[in-house]
């Protein structure tokens, strides 16, 4: 039996933001056991918290999809963090903590009442020339995107710009026109003097299974680290996603001492045991 929690992150209202299945004590488990657990859950992520390799760290996680293992994910990092500090553990720093995890060591601060992470580099990044696949994969007009960019840390991100906000709610994507887009994350503006700055979306192929995630930190912070460093976005704003799914995803950047900050509130929403 071991320990288990359900996060709501990137919300302060249980059933608003997006879900992670929690596994502690995971040590022992093999790889095949997470992943048909992971699976079995079938939320977007499920992490398993281990004690660390790297005697930075304060402890390790890996983070799988229901059909693979992720070096980072943005949303898991939060929520399993949230999940850590709420079973007892205590930090190195009372500030921070440091998460290891397949893409190396990710910081993850206090940021008043949210937690926030720095935003790991890049793998791939650059414009994306071929505005013609994409448009016909989110069924839109080439001209109706005004930028495109890899955004992959991780997940393999490919970030969209469109006009506006309600370019963005308005998309209904052709998923079967995919084609080698692991996942296209699309981001428009709001008018000036609301709350949020952007919406996002993001449209994901997970071995053929396609779907609308809720509210995604990887591609925030990929997004992120297009927009701010080229003037579209303030060096610090807050992303709306969620709403087409009935969701209330608020996503906090910004761009500090040359990082990026990925920030946000979670909820604990379910706790228990299970038997893995």
């Amino acid at each position: 039996m071991r320990t288990f929690s359900q996060v709501d992150v990137f919300t302060d209202e249980f059933t608003k933001g997006n879900a992670l299945a929690v596994v502690h004590d995971a040590e022992g488990l093999t790889t095949e056991q997470m992943a048909a657990f992971a699976n079995w859950t079938n939320l977007a992520e499920t992490t398993f918290l281990l004690p660390p390799e790297n005697p930075s760290a304060d402890y390790r996680l890996r983070i799988f999809t229901v059909s693979r293992e992720l070096p980072f994910a943005g949303h898991p990092t939060l929520g399993s963090a949230h999940a850590w500090l709420a079973a007892g553990h205590t930090p190195r720093d009372p500030d921070r903590l440091v998460q290891e995890c397949g893409a190396g060591l990710v910081e993850v601060r206090r940021d008043g009442s949210r937690l926030a992470f720095a935003a790991p580099p890049l793998l791939r990044g650059g414009p994306v020339e071929d505005h013609a696949a994409l448009a016909a994969a989110l069924a839109i007009a080439p001209e109706e995107i005004a930028g495109a960019q890899w955004a992959d840390n991780g997940p393999g991100w490919v970030a969209v710009l469109l006009h506006s906000a309600a370019a963005v709610l308005a998309l209904r994507p052709d998923y079967q026109r995919f084609g080698e887009f692991t996942g296209i994350g699309v981001v428009g503006p709001h008018p000036d003097g609301g709350e949020a700055a952007f919406e996002v979306r993001a449209f994901v192929n997970e071995g053929g299974r396609f779907e609308e995630d809720p509210v995604t930190g990887s591609l925030n912070a990929s997004v992120a680290q297009w927009l701010i460093p080229a003037g579209i976005a303030q060096q610090r704003y807050v992303a709306a996603q969620g709403t087409a799914l009935g969701r209330r995803g608020r996503v906090h950047l910004s761009l500090e001492d040359g990082s990026i900050w990925v920030g946000g509130n979670s909820v604990l929403g379910i706790t228990g045991r299970v038997v893995l």
